[in-house]
């Protein structure tokens, strides 16, 4: 792979260090208020400053990453779960199976992603295991699709006609042939979903419409920090660069997957 690559992991590594160890080695409480010190400036106390409540912002920021990362994480895996199993039913039956699924997921792949999210939430509610299901019911047709593909096209192949000839059935040809060769473009397609999802989770929770406070996550910190981001901008500061990296190292590390494992990439 090239460098922008594996930047990508060093910024990953770094964000997912953050997140598992920071709020066990920072010594403030993320729920502490304290009203004598409300949107106070960065300090050795608070590096970040406090929030509209006096609550330490580095400390929620560290906090809100293993929320926000595990939502993210959870969610990716969940769409490609489904998106897998629901490809490889589709792409290695066909008939009756294949064309429901297929129609199922046109329809999901009708209404805009965020859209979609949101009519998921409104109906499940506020919680992270809502925003989980909710991200990984929009997710699921990305890999649906990108699985039912690549499925059809290995089956397609010559050497596994061959297998079929010689006996080999369905159950053991999709895992023994086709599965190996979907590593690759599901891996890629699972990095771009989990920088999206991480934005989109960003985005509902700076709605009110993700994870419910005081449980902090990067969205509604940054959400906290609106109202007086004029004034004292350094509140949002913290959530919303760890955000950007996070995303940007998941897209380099993407980018660098498909430059890997696509050779009409390189």
């Amino acid at each position: 792979m090239r460098r922008l690559p594996w930047l990508g992991i060093g910024l990953l590594l770094l964000m997912a260090l953050a997140a598992a160890l920071g709020p066990e080695l920072w010594s403030q409480d993320a729920y502490r208020q304290n009203y004598a010190r409300l949107y106070a400036a960065p300090s050795p106390e608070n590096p970040l400053g406090t929030d509209n409540l006096g609550r330490d912002v580095l400390a929620r920021v560290l906090l809100g990453g293993r929320i926000s990362l595990g939502i993210a994480l959870a969610a990716t895996l969940g769409a490609l779960a489904l998106g897998l199993v629901g490809g490889l039913v589709s792409g290695g039956r066909g008939s009756v199976a294949d064309l429901v699924l297929t129609r199922l997921s046109d329809a999901l792949l009708a209404f805009p992603g965020f859209l979609l999210v949101l009519l998921v939430v409104v109906i499940l509610g506020n919680g992270a295991l809502q925003t989980i299901a909710a991200l990984a019911i929009s997710g699921t047709p990305l890999f649906f699709r990108l699985t039912r593909g690549y499925a059809r096209s290995i089956l397609a192949t010559e050497y596994v006609t061959a297998a079929a000839a010689l006996g080999a059935t369905r159950a053991r040809i999709l895992p023994r042939h086709v599965l190996p060769n979907l590593f690759g473009p599901l891996l890629v397609q699972a990095a771009s979903v989990c920088a999206a999802f991480l934005l989109v989770e960003a985005s509902l929770s700076f709605l009110g419409l993700g994870v419910a406070p005081p449980t902090p996550t990067w969205g509604n910190v940054l959400q906290d920090a609106r109202a007086m981001l004029t004034r004292q901008p350094w509140a949002a500061l913290g959530p919303g660069l760890v955000l950007g990296i996070t995303a940007l190292g998941l897209q380099l590390v993407s980018d660098g997957l498909r430059d890997r494992f696509d050779p009409r990439a390189r």
